[in-house]
């Protein structure tokens, strides 16, 4: 989805085209995968952070064209919203101090987005869902430049017949509304890590990435509030799903934003496989380039919204590499609880991916995902089903099993102990304390009313102080 698309109308020749050409590269991949045609490089971790931009009565600021032109930097680019951007890092190995290197460039582009926005009377929020966003800043006059966005919108519409999209999420209190374009997708922002395994490794770590989503979506949870709405712990899960649902009202398509049917046998091309089978082409553009290439399958792909999402490049001797994109956490609250919620999961995709016995191979698919939706819902208070059989408490699975397993699978990439005591030691303490950014924003909002300009302005105070968001006063 990061590319640009030249039109917004298609015809149905162009998916036809589309549609071979997809079938081509995805049996490409699988003949590739197959015969281990896969460049087998060292462990990797880089991030993707989605950003608000507001404005001094902490409403959403659609001006990210002026601040990207200021900034003129290749690691922050344009989101679906003129309220939005996303910040890169390069890619590191996570041995030794690498973490702290992705986590010092962060601090450095964000410091930098910072400058530029308050030069521009802006200021930037790392926060899951902008508790002050109101339903009438989602109009198609906030859309970001670039014609892949119009693209996206009128054919996610014409998906869904022409019908508006809605949203229906109850929680404490119910949201149910309509909305006539894809911007609902903007309200929904995250901090996704990508993590690139040994190629032998790949099916684990994805399996074991789906196995741990619902505590990390818990521990991580920033998004309690929509539209003055409370709702779930985490609100983007059931929001993004519903932003960009292109089912018709009888609701037969498979939803775009999905957890998955399934875990993974023995290929990634498993998924690429049900990419074809179960989603049409959503933006059916045509390249000229060869199969070999993939375009048209990784264009696909990146119109399936999987909560883990399995990542392929192509480098130039042919050879591929995968990664794997972890999307359940929000972004924020803090530079240093988001590097440590990144450690966290890749200590544990790493553990997980290497006991000699698959965990998986103990625990329903359903019921991992059902796991999934009740810790965005609930939060650190869920009960989960785990692989002994037993139901266990999502805080106790963390801080009994979880957080040792992520120390073993971080000293396992060789990551330095201070690293791994600095980043676990913070996930440690805010599970103790119970205060993640959802619960900081609740009792916020318990203890001084439901101003919501007034709750932001104070999170925005108490993130740049750089402080973890367990030690934030309420």
């Amino acid at each position: 989805m990061g590319e640009e698309i030249v039109s917004d109308g298609f015809c149905e020749a162009d998916f036809r085209a589309f549609g071979q050409r997809l079938a081509e590269e995805t049996a490409s991949l699988r003949r590739r995968l197959d015969g281990r045609q896969t460049h087998d490089a060292e462990p990797m971790v880089g991030f993707e952070l989605e950003a608000w931009l507001i404005d001094h009565a902490c409403l959403p600021a659609a001006d990210n064209t002026r601040l990207l032109a200021e900034l003129h930097d290749p690691l922050v680019v344009a989101e679906l919203a003129r309220f939005n951007v996303e910040l890169n890092g390069a890619p590191q190995m996570p041995r030794g101090e690498g973490l702290i290197t992705l986590e010092n460039e962060l601090a450095r582009t964000w410091h930098r987005c910072q400058s530029s926005a308050h030069d521009l009377t802006r200021a930037l929020v790392a926060i899951g869902i902008l508790p002050t966003l109101r339903e009438e800043d989602l109009v198609a006059e906030n859309m970001s430049e670039g014609n892949r966005y119009a693209a996206l919108n009128r054919q996610v519409l014409v998906a869904r017949g022409g019908s508006p999209l809605r949203l229906d999420i109850r929680g404490v209190d119910r949201l149910n509304i309509a909305h006539p374009n894809v911007l609902l997708e903007a309200a929904a922002t995250s901090f996704q890590v990508h993590f690139q395994t040994r190629a032998a490794q790949l099916v684990r770590a994805f399996n074991a990435s789906c196995l741990i989503s619902a505590p990390m979506v818990a521990l991580a949870a920033n998004s309690p509030y929509l539209f003055q709405c409370e709702l779930w712990a985490e609100s983007r899960i059931p929001l993004f799903e519903q932003a960009v649902d292109t089912s018709p009202i009888t609701g037969e398509a498979p939803h775009r934003v999905t957890f998955g049917e399934r875990w993974l046998e023995s290929s990634a091309a498993e998924c690429f496989e049900d990419n074809l089978a179960r989603f049409p082409p959503l933006l059916p553009r045509l390249m000229d380039d060869p199969a070999a290439e993939l375009h048209h399958l990784r264009l696909h792909n990146g119109t399936i919204w999987r909560w883990n999402r399995p990542l392929v490049s192509v480098h130039d001797d042919g050879s591929l590499s995968l990664r794997i994109e972890h999307r359940v956490m929000p972004a924020g609250p803090s530079i240093i609880d988001m590097m440590a919620n990144a450690a966290c999961y890749v200590g544990l995709a790493q553990a997980l991916s290497t006991q000699p016995q698959a965990p998986e191979a103990t625990l329903d698919f359903a019921d991992a995902r059902d796991n999934f939706y009740r810790a965005a819902r609930e939060g650190l208070d869920a009960g989960l089903h785990w692989v002994d059989g037993k139901t266990v408490s999502c805080r106790d699975l963390i801080l009994d099993t979880l957080l040792p397993l992520a120390d073993a699978g971080l000293a396992d990439l060789q990551v330095s102990a201070a690293v791994r005591r600095r980043y676990l030691g913070i996930v440690q303490a805010r599970v103790a304390s119970g205060q993640t950014g959802a619960h900081w924003q609740r009792a916020y909002v318990r203890e001084h009313g439901r101003s919501f300009p007034a709750m932001l302005a104070a999170y925005c105070e108490r993130q740049r102080s750089g402080m973890p968001v367990h030690e934030w006063p309420i």
